[in-house]
């Protein structure tokens, strides 16, 4: 392969993956512990024979044919271009169990489970878990029915409030009713009292009157 071929391919696939890590948080997520030591992946294909680099950052996969100064291969991947293209098309675990990775046990499980999730399968199965809503997001029939139970006890729950402040409701209307009985009782009282004073005064006076 050409190198001018060969960097238009890396700069399309780079583009690609950037574009994935953008929309698939669970990608980022399983890129995060290669990006956050800046790991990088050599990678050998035969037939053709080419060589480059995957540099892992928080910016996403920088794909190169050259090695950059001062840095060294974490991770070398060896295989046919045709066992490479299985393991980025098919979304399938034992394709990417094919490839021959060396390098730290951590880093290359890692790098498996990124991998598969960035297949292309993977892809078109996140696409469309976002169009139709993820099955592992929909709740199981028990936590439907543990759901309705809970919506049934807060029902309960402000059914009986409501009870109880109609109760309270009714419980004041009684007092203030009393009260307006007491205070019109009252006033009537004070009315009466008035009258007998002033009829007891006027009757003072009248006799008094009389006596001289």
């Amino acid at each position: 392969m050409s190198r001018g071929l060969l960097n238009v391919l890396l700069v399309f696939v780079e583009s690609a993956i950037t574009l994935v890590l953008r929309f698939d948080p669970e990608l980022r997520r399983l890129a995060y512990p290669l990006a956050e030591k800046s790991k990088v992946v050599c990678i050998r294909t035969y037939l053709p024979h080419t060589q480059l680099y995957a540099t892992f950052s928080h910016r996403g996969v920088l794909l190169d044919n050259e090695l950059a100064a001062g840095h060294n291969a974490d991770i070398t991947i060896n295989a046919y271009s045709f066992q490479l293209v299985n393991a980025l098309m098919g979304h399938n675990p034992d394709h990417i169990d094919v490839l021959q990775m060396r390098g730290d046990t951590q880093d290359v499980q890692h790098l498996k489970a990124f991998m598969t999730r960035l297949g292309v399968g993977g892809v078109i199965q996140n696409v469309l878990n976002k169009v139709r809503g993820n099955p592992k997001d929909k709740p199981t029939p028990e936590q439907k029915a543990q759901k309705l139970s809970d919506y049934r006890e807060q029902i309960n729950e402000q059914a009986q409030q409501i009870n109880a402040l109609d109760k309270d409701n009714r419980r004041l209307k009684t007092q203030l009713a009393e009260l307006e009985n007491k205070q019109k009782a009252t006033f009537k009282g004070m009315v009466i009292a008035c009258v007998l004073a002033l009829i007891f005064a006027i009757a003072t006076i009248v006799l008094g009157v009389q006596l001289y």
